[in-house]
């Protein structure tokens, strides 16, 4: 930068030094070449013409020097602006020059572009380009400019949300840097950049919704609901008032994605989904998990009550048929319903809790709301114990199987019998079946259970087919669970029996009328894979399912086994005698063999026999015992 005041210096001690030595040897000179007085004085008067002739001359040429040097400096730097100005709005990039002393700012034809403006449509004050700025964005974008100006940061860039003149608003990158100060370092002139960042935003929040929302209905997903949660919590404690969380299951959902498509099942999610939202406030949050599982958070409640308000609400709107395109479609919804911080005050802990308490909406039939109790907490542990207990069980050589005969009521003779598992827990003694079996379900450990006790059952049917009878059969039961296994552990039964030599039909596989209703290829592939090997199949707990002929034809099921809720009451001319009969001649149409369960008493096996029912099981042939025991029998 030029200095100004050292060139009038300069030029002021080159004026001063020729003046000194005109004034003390001009005089001199003259007297020394002129000795005649009047001619002295005439030579003095053009001497002083000539002294402002020549110090004008040196002047012009000092100035008009110094002069050049501005000007070239000058122009140097309008040249490098426009330079600057040009390159930046090459970019597509709008420019802006701030004078902080007058507060004007001028705005490039590029920049009034930008949003839709004819050049200097906008006024050059700071103010009218304020105006143009989010009201949400501004406090931020003016704190932005500041912190710079004062030092607190190196760097200006701030983004915010410009109106264009169409009404519409634009995301802008605001950039610029300080070109001039003054002496003492304020501030005088600012440069910068506007630079439309609208698609990247658009991209972030696109990018934001499909991390954080559900794409079907829009609502928060897991992710966005655990971090609401957390914010609903430290509210509630700041608020000192309570919190409530529902954990929302759809009753029969997959039964509409099976029969209808996932087409409609999407659909009715949105619709679910609307009717949700309008059951609660702004404040409070819907989310969707995933599947047909929702969550629901109210925060700040002056009266816990107002939650079994919200769930009524909620099983109401729901009752309502959906229109859905040419469908109409009915469902019911299971509510858990838990308080922070009465229940818990973690997150994860509140949501087991309202997980836990919508099972026991649906144990109670669904379509209802159930609150978290502690006796839940202590089920759902003991439940947790037994499970970690059950990956030691098959390991440690805990389970055994019992037998159970199935005697043919005709003759009284045994060679059928149902293989039964027990387990006996080295603390806890011998536990049900009916407590571990659906818990080995929920976690998959059937698979590895259920492919013991059939390699259990093949080995021991081989050794009473060679002590006992030459057609011996056990019966030993499958889960549904097992169906949808990954792998072909079925295929290995069939390997096994031919291992050991035996034909197919010393084994019957046992399975619900559940199983046949959801049938899908790979069930039907494996259940005429037994087929193809002998292997016979009988239907369990007949009568208290999805009880279809239809199913007696397409599966070709070898026995039917009557439940035992038809025999415990059975007495000549009952209503479950004539249930009874009609099983057992729709079997026989159909070349069926029908096994009545249950059978205690020596009137229901007399009733039985004269009804015609081939096989009778239960106490009055004998309790499910050991092998050793069972052998006594024969």
């Amino acid at each position: 930068m030029v200095n100004v005041n050292l060139i009038a210096l300069r030029i002021v001690f080159i004026y001063l030094l020729f003046g000194t030595l005109w004034i003390f040897f001009s005089d001199t000179i003259l007297a020394s070449i002129v000795s005649n007085p009047a001619e002295l004085i005439q030579l003095q008067m053009y001497k002083g013409w000539g002294f402002v002739f020549i110090t004008a001359f040196l002047l012009y040429f000092l100035v008009r020097k110094t002069l050049n040097q501005q000007l070239f400096i000058e122009n140097s730097l309008i040249e490098s602006e426009e330079r600057w100005k040009y390159a930046l709005e090459g970019a597509g990039d709008g420019v802006w020059d701030w004078n902080l002393q007058t507060n004007e700012v001028f705005r490039s034809l590029r920049w009034n572009e930008l949003y839709g403006f004819a050049d200097r449509e906008v006024g050059t004050s700071l103010e009218e380009g304020r105006k143009l700025i989010h009201a949400e964005d501004l406090p931020r974008a003016i704190e932005e400019i500041q912190a710079y100006l004062n030092g607190k940061t190196s760097t200006y860039v701030s983004e915010y949300r410009m109106l264009c003149k169409d009404g519409s608003w634009k995301w802008i990158l605001s950039r610029g840097m300080l070109v001039s100060r003054t002496a003492d370092g304020k501030p005088l002139r600012m440069i910068g950049t506007h630079t439309d960042i609208s698609e990247r935003k658009q991209s972030e929040a696109e990018a934001f919704r499909l991390a954080h929302y559900d794409h079907i209905t829009r609502l928060p997903n897991r992710v966005l609901f655990i971090d609401r949660l957390e914010q609903a919590i430290k509210q509630s404690h700041r608020a000192g008032l309570p919190m409530t969380l529902m954990f929302l299951d759809l009753d029969h959902f997959k039964e509409v994605n099976d029969t209808l498509g996932h087409d409609i099942g999407d659909l009715l999610l949105k619709e679910v989904a609307q009717r949700l939202l309008s059951c609660v406030r702004a404040t409070d949050t819907v989310a969707r998990l995933g599947g047909d599982e929702f969550t629901i958070t109210l925060g700040e409640l002056d009266d816990l009550g107002s939650a079994e308000l919200v769930a009524q609400e909620i099983l109401r709107k729901l009752a309502h048929p959906f229109q859905l395109g040419d469908d109409i479609v009915y469902i019911s919804a299971s509510i858990g319903i838990t308080f922070y911080p009465e229940d818990a005050s973690n997150v994860d802990i509140l949501l087991k809790n309202a997980d836990q308490a919508m099972y026991a909406a649906k144990d109670q039939g669904r379509n209802c709301f159930h609150y978290f109790t502690p006796a839940m907490q202590e089920a759902a542990q003991t439940r947790m114990r037994m499970a970690n207990d059950l990956r030691i069980a098959l390991v440690a050589d805990q389970f055994c199987l019992h037998y159970q005969p199935i005697v043919e009521l005709a003759t009284g003779s045994i060679h059928k019998a149902e293989a039964l598992i027990r387990w006996q827990h080295p603390t806890r003694g011998l536990i049900s079946p009916a407590d571990f079996i659906p818990i080995a379900e929920d976690t998959g450990m059937i698979i590895d259970i259920g492919d013991w006790v059939f390699r259990e059952a093949v080995d021991q049917v081989a050794q009473w087919r060679v002590t006992h009878h030459a057609a011996f059969q056990i019966s030993v039961n499958t889960s549904p669970v097992q169906y949808s296994n990954r792998g072909n552990i079925h295929g290995k039964w069939v390997d096994h029996l031919q291992t050991l030599g035996l034909p197919g039909q010393s084994i019957t596989l046992e399975i619900t009328e559940g199983l046949l209703l959801e049938a899908g290829t790979a069930v039907i592939n494996q259940l005429l894979e037994f087929r193809d090997a002998g292997m016979q199949v009988a239907i369990d707990d007949f009568g208290t399912g999805y009880s279809s002929l239809a199913y007696l034809r397409k599966f070709d099921i070898d026995y039917v086994k009557i439940d035992q809720s038809f025999i415990a009451n059975l007495k000549h001319g009952s209503s479950d005698m004539v249930l009874c009969e009609a099983i057992i001649i729709m079997a026989h149409k159909l070349g069926l063999k029908v096994i009545a369960e249950g059978v205690e008493t020596e009137e229901q096996r007399s009733l039985l026999a004269a009804a015609g029912c081939d096989y009778g099981q239960g106490y009055l042939f004998s309790r499910p015992v050991p092998a050793a025991d069972f052998e006594q029998l024969l």
